[in-house]
């Protein structure tokens, strides 16, 4: 690397240091001053956001932090020794952004994104920055399977307009299920599952008995009175977990009790970042409307933590924990040890939910063979992710065969196909007409579905 990339590096890797819950204010701060939001406004606005960020990712560290130990318990009550390490996706993207391709992911991802919102190819305005290690990522898996920087760089920008677009597709629903108006969620470890959950459930919809089974929160709650209630949901979800992790009794009810207050919380979090954000949202669409009175309003692009509050996902999230246990037991070819990403299903379940509606039954349905992909995913791409540890010095987990990946995100399905793609995979690119074809037909036959009346379609 050159003196100016590693500078670059430097500065990016600084501003990275600070944290999402510091870089979110200041960009919305930036954007708030492009479109002439008064400071004082602005300010408290952006700060606004701030706090809400922190109190949702404290919230969510109390339910990763919780299902994390109880997740390992059950690998370990299991009996399972694989040899692949499951780092999880905080030490992934540590050395995503330690790599020589993420300094230049942002201004890179900043620049197709203001040519897309610009020529109407989007209407995501992505601020979460911290973010772009998804698109980085899989530029740095095409760099070190082919040892191209410019394919690299050439994957991580394909990938990001990919995202956008996903984002823009699913936005509506998450104005109508998940209650963000005006926000879309281009975490690409989730929103690549949002086209399959559509087609998972278009499936469900044609097989008998399965179609007219619907377990979702509001179904519950009525059904069940105060033990249908998200709070209590969480409570009883949380002490079966405990029990399958053979906890004792203290652990049982302390998870429990830690669960129930996550499903409670979360979503009160949620919308004191929605105090900040519907100013600035609101002032923007005024701006644009006087400007370009023929624009459609643009969606502001968040991370996908502000929908992890959605009983529905939680739900899904620590029911998919033991299962995902004994499949990666079960499964012949899988060499993948799960355990830093397990907490993190939530994420990976929540557009899948979203495409259900909040079905948590045909959630799981569809999430199940999607869980089996990534861990062979994860355990073919291993020695890749092996090597980008290696070369930012990552120290490896005590007691690791020396091999790491990481489930989820490791053994995004996305990510893989990109990376074959560009190491001219045969049967990789003969998917990309199939796959186009099979999503025209999926956003065709899912838009009264998915749009929202009076939306764009």
């Amino acid at each position: 690397m050159d003196n100016f990339g590693k500078t670059l590096l430097d500065v990016v890797q600084f501003i990275l240091g600070m944290g999402p819950t510091v870089m979110l204010p200041l960009v919305l701060f930036v954007l708030a001053m492009f479109f002439r939001i008064p400071i004082p406004k602005a300010l408290r606005a952006s700060f606004t956001v701030g706090i809400g960020f922190v109190g949702i990712y404290a919230i969510f560290g109390i339910l990763t932090s919780s299902v994390g130990p109880a997740a390992q318990a059950m690998v370990v009550n299991s009996g399972i020794n694989l040899p692949i390490t499951d780092l999880g996706w905080p030490p992934l993207a540590a050395i995503t952004w330690g790599g020589p391709i993420a300094a230049f992911v942002i201004p890179l991802t900043i620049i197709i994104n203001i040519i897309m919102v610009a020529c109407r190819l989007t209407r995501t305005v992505d601020v979460d920055m911290w973010n772009y290690w998804h698109f980085a990522l899989a530029g740095t898996l095409v760099y070190y399977s082919t040892g191209s920087f410019a394919l690299g760089m050439l994957a991580a920008a394909i990938t990001a307009v990919v995202i956008f677009k996903i984002a823009d597709w699913s936005a509506p629903m998450v104005a109508k299920y998940f209650d963000l108006e005006g926000i879309s969620l281009p975490t690409l470890s989730s929103a690549v599952f949002f086209p399959i959950g559509l087609l998972g459930n278009m499936i469900l919809d044609h097989i008998p008995v399965i179609n007219k089974i619907t377990i979702d929160p509001a179904t519950v709650q009525k059904r069940f009175g105060i033990f249908g209630e998200p709070m209590m949901v969480g409570i009883i979800l949380g002490v079966m977990v405990g029990i399958i992790a053979q906890y004792d009794l203290k652990g049982i009810l302390t998870l429990g009790i830690n669960i129930g207050a996550v499903m409670f919380i979360l979503p009160r979090m949620v919308r004191i970042l929605m105090e900040g954000l519907l100013p600035l949202s609101d002032a923007i669409k005024k701006f644009l409307q006087k400007k370009y009175p023929d624009r459609s309003d643009l969606y502001i692009g968040l991370d996908i933590a502000v929908a992890i509050g959605n009983p529905a996902i939680i739900s899904t999230a620590l029911v998919l924990t033991p299962i995902a246990v004994a499949l990666a037991f079960v499964l012949p070819d899988n060499n993948v040890l799960p355990l830093g990403d397990l907490a993190n299903l939530a994420v990976f379940a929540s557009m899948i939910v979203l495409a259900t509606k909040g079905n948590v039954f045909r959630a799981l349905i569809i999430a199940i063979p999607c869980v089996i992909m990534d861990l062979l995913i994860a355990t073919n791409i291993a020695t890749f992710v092996t090597q980008m540890a290696v070369d930012v010095n990552f120290q490896m987990p005590e007691g690791s065969s020396g091999m790491v990946s990481s489930f989820l995100d490791g053994g995004n399905p996305y990510r893989y196909w990109v990376m074959e793609i560009f190491n001219g995979n045969m049967y990789a690119l003969i998917l990309i007409p199939i796959i186009a074809a099979i999503l025209y037909f999926v956003w065709k036959s899912t838009k009264s579905t998915v749009y929202c009346e009076g939306e764009e379609k």
